[in-house]
């Protein structure tokens, strides 16, 4: 078995538990689509809820990759007291 670094591990678990997500929410495309869908398709707006969830996805992952970084170092600093 191959060694993967502590960060590297969770960073591929919670990029993987947040795309299982995805594959949670997918619906059959026979059935009928919401008029609100509808409106967001015609107008070209979905493209702008599509972005503001993906920058909202992005921001948190990032947030989670600083607090990792930054609790690595914390236990770094308690392991190793200079």
């Amino acid at each position: 078995m191959t060694f993967i670094p502590m960060r590297l591990r969770h960073f591929l678990l919670t990029f993987l538990l947040l795309t299982a997500q995805f594959s949670v929410f997918a619906q059959n495309a026979t059935s009928t689509s919401p008029d609100m869908a509808e409106g967001l398709r015609s107008s070209g707006k979905i493209y702008v809820v599509v972005l503001v969830l993906a920058t909202i996805f992005a921001g948190i992952i990032a947030f989670l990759i600083y607090l990792e970084r930054r609790l690595s170092r914390l236990e770094q600093d308690l392991k190793n007291p200079a």
